[in-house]
């Protein structure tokens, strides 16, 4: 890597499948740091910790760096396309927000006759609006917790929907959980993360979001 910036540090740290904490600790420097990447992807870390980023990715299993040129290689298809005009794709920020042993559901109102579905708190990424932006944001907007993000677990289409969905695990800070928006959800809760199966059916949960609860048990 020619200069390591936050953003392909932090898409690194997603090629590894690492929290922040483990991640910092992988280059022996404070997950505040790590922290500070996310928030500004633009920042170019000083030559000690491109030297760090260098060896961590030289260091990583072939699968993990054909994994990392894979993504930077989306995001560059990516940065490209946007200088192109287009039309707005509908994205949505899913918040997956652990608090020890629990984690953060909203029990939505269907806007079909099958009655109410228990999912994670999310939100439309308004045009302009970074998705950790928006995640942070709508959690608190539709649940009253406040919280931080922690890794990407990545996008997808979603298979029932076919709305652009990004992923995120994001760590409880404050506030109690409650119904903030009565007119889309019914009720908020933690549930235990070895139970979320019992409010969503396994099959329609990302599967990463499945392995990051079983990680962070």
């Amino acid at each position: 890597m020619d200069v390591w910036t936050g953003h392909l540090a932090c898409t690194l740290q997603s090629a590894l499948r690492m929290t922040n904490e483990s991640f910092a600790n992988r280059l022996g420097i404070s997950s505040r740091t790590v922290a500070t990447w996310h928030s500004d992807p633009d920042v170019i870390p000083r030559r000690e910790m491109q030297q760090l980023l260098d060896s961590v990715h030289e260091g990583a299993p072939g699968s993990v760096r054909k994994r990392f040129a894979l993504m930077t290689a989306d995001a560059g298809q990516a940065e490209a396309a946007a200088t192109k005009p287009k039309a707005q794709v509908l994205r949505v920020a899913i918040a997956v927000v652990v608090r020890a042993d629990d984690v953060l559901l909203v029990c939505r109102r269907a806007d079909d006759a099958s009655g109410i579905t228990w999912q994670f708190p999310a939100g439309v990424i308004k045009p302009g609006v970074r998705p950790e932006t928006a995640t942070i944001r709508e959690t608190l907007d539709e649940t009253g917790v406040h919280c931080a993000i922690r890794q990407s677990l990545g996008e997808r289409l979603h298979p029932v929907t076919g709305v652009h969905c990004v992923y995120f695990l994001c760590e409880y800070l404050a506030g109690e959980a409650t119904n903030s928006d009565a007119v889309e959800n019914v009720d908020v809760t933690w549930a235990a993360k070895n139970a979320v199966t019992r409010f969503i059916p396994a099959d329609s949960i990302y599967p990463p979001i499945l392995e990051a609860l079983e990680e962070d048990a």
